[in-house]
Parts: C-alpha cells; sequence; structure tokens
C-alpha cells in the first residue's frame, strides 16, 4: 500500500470524524444494492484500470470496486479524502478487500482544490459519492473531476435521488409523520449548509446537464435501490438510531418542542419509546448514479 499525504481541510463546517460509526454502518447496510453499480462501471474501463474515488469516506465503494477489479485481474483504487480519519478507515478496509490483487494508495486532498488532478493519477474512472455538493462551486468540482480522467475515462457521482425512509408513520408517540418533518427540516438545513460553504456558486440546472457542462458526453443516470424490510437486523436498528440522532441534531431548530422531545425520547436508550427496541424498522430509498465519459 502506498501513501501520500499533502495538507489538506474541510470547508462544509461538518465534523466528519465523528460519523464514522454511522458511514461504516451504511457502507455494509448499501454493500449490496451498491454492488451491481460498482461492477457496471468497472466493465465500462479498460481491464486494470486505475479507479480514484474522492470523498472516500469509510470506503465503502471502493471495498466494492476493489473486489470487481480483483476478480477482473487487478488494478489500482486511489483513496482520496481530506478527513484522515476516514481516510485511514478506508485505506484499512480496501486494502483488506484488495487480498494483494489490486494496489491501494491514500491521499489526502480536497476536490474543493482545483490543482487536485496534479495530486492524483490519471483516472480510467473517477468516482464521487455525496460529495460534489459540499463544494461551494460544483459546477468547478465536477470540472476538476472531469480533469482527473484519461481520455476516454468515466466520471460517475452518486448525487441526489430518493431520501431514506426508516419509520413507520405512526410511532406511538407525539404526531404522525414525524419522518416527513424530519426530513423537511433537513431541506432546510441543507439549504442553509450550502450558503454557508465559502464561494458558495447557484447551480439552477441538474447534475445530467452539469456532466455535459464539465466537457463529458455520452451522459447517462441510473438507480440503485436500497430495500431492507422490516423486521430488520440489529444493525439496521442501530443505524436508524444512529440516522435519527444526526438529522434530529443537525435540523431539530426548524422543529417544534414536541417533536424536538419526541426524537430524544426516540434516541434514548433508557427511553421505553427507544428506536432500538421497535421491530418495525426498515431502510428504503434510492441512491442516483449519474456519468459521462471525457474526450
Amino acid at each position: 500500500m502506498l501513501n501520500g499525504r499533502v495538507a489538506a481541510h474541510t470547508h462544509d463546517d461538518i465534523g466528519w470524524a465523528d460519523r464514522l460509526a454511522q458511514l461504516r454502518m451504511a457502507d455494509a447496510l448499501d454493500a449490496e444494492a451498491l454492488a451491481p453499480v460498482a461492477r457496471r462501471l468497472v466493465a465500462g474501463v479498460a481491464e486494470r484500470p486505475t479507479v480514484v474515488d474522492v470523498g472516500c469516506g469509510a470506503g465503502g465503494m471502493s471495498v466494492l470496486f476493489a473486489r470487481e477489479l480483483a476478480r477482473r485481474g487487478g488494478g489500482t483504487v486511489v483513496l482520496v479524502d481530506a478527513t484522515p480519519e476516514l481516510l485511514a478507515e478506508a485505506e484499512r478496509v480496501v486494502t483488506e478487500a484488495a487480498a494483494g490483487a489490486v494496489e491501494v494508495v491514500g491521499l489526502a486532498a480536497d476536490l474543493a482544490d482545483p490543482e487536485l488532478a496534479r495530486q492524483v493519477p490519471a483516472a480510467d474512472l473517477g468516482w464521487a459519492s455525496g460529495v460534489v455538493h459540499h463544494v461551494g462551486d460544483q459546477q468547478a468540482a465536477l470540472h476538476t473531476l472531469a480533469g482527473l480522467l484519461r481520455p476516454g475515462g468515466m466520471l460517475a457521482i452518486a448525487e441526489g435521488g430518493l431520501e431514506i425512509r426508516c419509520l413507520p408513520w405512526e410511532l406511538g408517540v407525539g404526531r404522525p409523520g414525524l419522518e416527513q418533518r424530519l426530513l423537511a427540516a433537513r431541506g432546510e438545513w441543507f439549504a442553509r449548509m450550502r450558503a454557508g460553504i465559502a464561494g458558495s456558486v447557484a447551480m439552477p440546472y441538474d447534475w445530467p446537464r452539469a456532466l455535459r457542462e464539465a466537457g463529458l458526453e455520452d451522459v447517462e443516470s441510473f438507480g440503485a435501490l436500497i430495500d431492507h424490510p422490516m423486521p430488520g437486523s440489529d444493525l439496521l436498528r442501530e443505524y436508524v438510531v444512529h440516522r435519527v440522532g444526526w438529522l434530529s441534531e443537525s435540523a431539530g431548530e426548524w422543529l417544534d418542542d414536541g417533536d424536538r422531545a419526541v426524537l430524544a425520547s426516540l434516541t434514548d436508550p433508557q427511553s421505553p419509546d427507544f428506536l432500538g427496541h421497535r421491530d418495525d424498522l426498515f431502510l428504503f430509498g434510492a441512491k442516483e448514479i449519474h456519468c459521462g465519459r471525457s474526450r
């Protein structure tokens, strides 16, 4: 395993290292749905390719890329993240999945850096999941990602889709429809987060057009369904508790006192309303993947 460390910083005022446990759980729960995505994308590029995962998080998608590369005869996975704790975890799990058949490279760097291409090997496949919307100028970030590609290389981003649902409409405490109000509050949080990023620029069009504006062609979109029906596993219940707690912490100010009190009860292991005791939790949503090729 190679390691390249350069100065990097985060700029969206989110404590990503504190979310490592939640990211690990999400990776485990998403793996079944995303494995076909990794297979489809790797099948569309050259043999023994270089795959660059920008904003790799805890490494879940690159684990799937590494497994596909190993199955197809090898290649290189380059992990890029600005949070040291996430990058270290990604290097650990991807190296384990690579089992010596795939080279793994870790780079501490930030998508917001317009010089990123000078730090990262040229990519046959570039991947960025839920990352571009954390950069002030999203269109400029896509130009940066497109600039990582070799001629004929593919860029794929996961942005948008259907927001995950995990709670019954009526919980037996508080008013029905809590999750819908919580997601609406998260929308308000997201708008403020975007406005607060230095150099924030509006992008009043959707991702396929943005990829074309970045100079890519043969642009297409497809979805990956996340579907874990009730009663769900212990992992699912633990993830839901983390997710609801995180949403409450980040977006609770847009809720009324009653909803905040209910959320506190739902995420308290000592409460009779604790979500971890329920057998009717689930996960249902979809990730949207948009991809295009360099000329």
